[in-house]
């Protein structure tokens, strides 16, 4: 599905509220960023039962129901999960992982919120939600006549929104605090290979398994955790974070010059999480114009300076690390750069093929 334009998990609520009452809509998204949950809590909120139906485990007479003999003439009778008396929200889950068969099964109870004689109840609602063909999920092309039938919206990952709502969710502290220092890391695309991956679910089943080993968790348990969970970067980047925070690296203390970075070989995971922590406070605080800094980033920017210049006599790869531009992300600021090269050129020189 090619949609140019994602929305957030606030954007998708409003949208919701709007659209899904009077059409039904399609959710569109990767694995683990919450489009279940979602619906659940839009359902919650309108007072609306929500029952979920998953597209890849059904079969066409799951839908439209086994025929009876009734005085003596044939009628389908429907499942009773579908056939309410009172008005509920319908939620098709993995809708286009669905045969054929099964897709053209939901033809009118998407349409016309009907399926044979049976009508839904006034006020029922019809959403569906699926991944994408790009997401290595179980997705089958859907059918022109399918699509047409709802409107259709892709969710995207919002670190705000999901920072909100684990704030009052039970999210453990320890998850809570990196994916605020490292809001990129709360999802990543789905990797071509078996292996696991990050997404606000697997976060949330981390959290859970922290939350449930308490005061017994070792360094052994929390590696295992975090590989079992996350992306292998995240995962080592989560592990050194943790760390950081029992051995008392401050990323604050070394940029007030009360702490030093860790210089130590053990230590070397420690200080490329806070290397990377270092790289994208520069990026978010320092301004895209030398002029419009004010006193506060300018002590910042004399001091990063400094601190480069000291992470380079410790690891010339991770220095370079922290100023150079990586993927499609910002980098730092190119009048910051441009002092780099002028006081710290090494760090920018290019390695030889």
């Amino acid at each position: 599905m090619n949609i140019p334009i994602t929305v957030t998990q606030k954007q998708l609520s409003e949208f919701l509220l709007n659209t899904a009452v009077v059409r039904p809509v399609f959710i569109w998204g990767p694995p683990g960023i919450g489009k279940s949950a979602l619906v659940q809590q839009f359902a919650e909120s309108l007072g609306l039962p929500c029952v979920s139906l998953l597209g890849s485990q059904l079969a066409p007479e799951d839908i439209i129901g086994v025929p009876q003999i009734v005085d003596g003439l044939s009628r389908f009778c429907p499942p009773k999960m579908i056939a309410r008396k009172e008005p509920y929200c319908l939620f098709l889950d993995e809708l286009n992982a669905c045969t054929q068969e099964v897709q053209k099964a939901f033809y009118s109870l998407i349409h016309e919120h009907r399926v044979g004689e049976y009508v839904l109840p006034e006020g029922s609602i019809v959403i569906g939600a699926g991944n994408r063909a790009q997401d290595s999920a179980i997705v089958k092309p859907m059918s022109s006549a399918l699509i047409n039938r709802m409107l259709h919206v892709q969710l995207k990952v919002s670190h705000r929104d999901w920072l909100e709502w684990a704030s009052s969710n039970g999210i453990h502290p320890y998850v809570y605090e990196y994916i605020t220092l490292r809001p990129d890391h709360l999802w990543t695309e789905p990797p071509k290979t078996e292996e696991p991956f990050s997404t606000p679910r697997s976060w949330h089943m981390l959290s859970d398994a922290l939350n449930e080993y308490g005061e017994n968790l070792t360094d052994e348990a929390l590696e295992i955790l975090a590989y079992s969970c996350l992306s292998p970067h995240h995962a080592g980047q989560f592990k050194a974070f943790i760390k950081q925070i029992k051995n008392r690296y401050q990323l604050a203390a070394i940029i007030d010059g009360e702490e030093r970075w860790p210089d130590k070989p053990e230590d070397r995971d420690v200080l490329y999480f806070l290397s990377q922590s270092f790289r994208s406070q520069l990026i978010k605080q320092l301004p895209g114009e030398k002029n419009a800094m004010n006193e506060k980033q300018k002590m910042l920017a004399h001091r990063a300076k400094a601190l480069i210049k000291e992470l380079s006599l410790i690891s010339l790869e991770i220095a370079q690390m922290v100023v150079s531009k990586h993927g499609d992300d910002e980098g730092l600021p190119g009048w910051f750069m441009v002092d780099i090269v002028r006081d710290l050129p090494r760090l920018v020189e290019r390695k030889e093929d």
